[in-house]
């Protein structure tokens, strides 16, 4: 093979790993802590937001980045988009955080996030929100197919455990409490509008705390047990479903013993009617957040001191660079040849990944 065809070949497949496995820095304002999430409508249109009350917009694809909102004394810990204008964030509340003052738990924007409003909302207080999920519901309208919004928001980190939810698009909302199910709520992630998923933890005492997760079939007026590990200062954090069968939740360990090592993740194989753990890594200080799975074998973690890596279902893993901290790692299908992941943490990282 003559040397200038064999270069070509060799930079083919250079470029195509790269795509594969790269995560790339993306350039943000620097943050002295971690951030907790980050949301996109397309290809092109983004959001993410953090605890000093900011919220940030890209219209590139994560290229670059502006900030659209600031409101001190407000911690925002999650976001979501409708479409371009329509969106969503959560505050996490007082009492927990120092110099957060605001106690409003969910605000909505329709002008892309330039502004934003509380939303209206019945039933139980909340005191704040780690987590929204949406789900877009197919109907016919007037013998055309359109179609609706379903909004659920969860919270909190601390306790207590609340639930706010929408049908009609964000326009009002009914909040509820599960204090009776859980103490601590951190995640969710709604399949439809009955069946779903929790992260919780069961004691707001983090040294009684056990990891939990529970499930819903009638769209959270009840929940049932799937979960719950058996040692103290555990809490679950993050949940990802690469399809309907397979799940991934982080375990998080707060047990200050350092010579307890192992980290551990859950899986279910069988829509999450049933979990195991399997080891995530020895590492005491490797606390995790973020979980994000591009099929069943192939995902990625993150910790407070790095990201980790699976290609085989969880049952080996390799530290990589995906930042520090890194709570929230979004998968997108925008277009037919690549995959769109964000992760963000301390800063924000991307990875575009060829579709087999």
């Amino acid at each position: 093979m003559k040397p200038i065809i064999l270069l070509i070949i060799l930079s083919s497949i250079l470029l195509f790993t790269n795509a594969q496995t790269g995560w790339q820095k993306q350039t943000t304002v620097p943050y002295p802590g971690k951030q907790d999430d980050i949301c996109f409508v397309d290809e092109n249109n983004g959001w993410y937001c953090n605890g000093q009350g900011k919220i940030y917009y890209t219209n590139n694809g994560g290229s670059s980045w502006e900030k659209v909102y600031d409101k001190p004394g407000t911690f925002f810990r999650c976001i979501a988009f409708i479409d371009t204008l329509k969106g969503f964030v959560g505050n996490v509340g007082t009492d927990y955080f120092p110099n957060v003052k605001d106690t409003i738990p969910l605000y909505k924007t329709i002008d892309g996030g330039k502004t934003w409003e509380p939303v209206n909302y019945s039933g139980n207080y909340v005191k704040g929100l780690c987590a929204i999920d949406i789900v877009k519901e197919q109907f016919i309208n007037h013998g055309n197919i359109d179609f609706r919004y379903h909004i659920y928001g969860v919270g909190r980190v601390g306790s207590p455990a609340n639930m706010m939810v929408s049908h009609d698009d964000g326009k009002t909302f009914a909040a509820n409490s599960m204090n009776e199910d859980c103490k601590m709520l951190f995640d969710i992630k709604m399949f439809n509008t009955k069946e779903g998923f929790v992260c919780a933890a069961n004691n707001e005492d983090i040294t009684q705390s056990n990891a939990l997760i529970l499930y819903t079939k009638d769209g959270g007026k009840t929940w049932e047990k799937k979960y719950q590990s058996t040692r103290p200062y555990e809490t679950t954090w993050k949940v990802s479903f690469p399809t309907r069968k397979v799940g991934y939740v982080t375990i998080q360990s707060y047990n200050p013993d350092t010579t307890i090592k192992q980290q551990r993740v859950a899986k279910t194989i069988d829509g999450g009617k049933t979990w195991k753990e399997v080891n995530l890594c020895e590492d005491a200080a490797a606390r995790e957040f973020g979980v994000g799975f591009i099929n069943d074998k192939h995902g990625f973690v993150g910790t407070m001191n790095s990201g980790y890596e699976t290609a085989d279902s969880g049952e080996t893993w390799t530290k990589i660079n995906i930042g520090i901290a890194a709570n929230k790692i979004r998968v997108y299908d925008f277009n037919k040849t690549n995959l769109n992941l964000f992760a963000i943490g301390v800063s924000v990282f991307k990875l575009d990944v060829i579709k087999e």
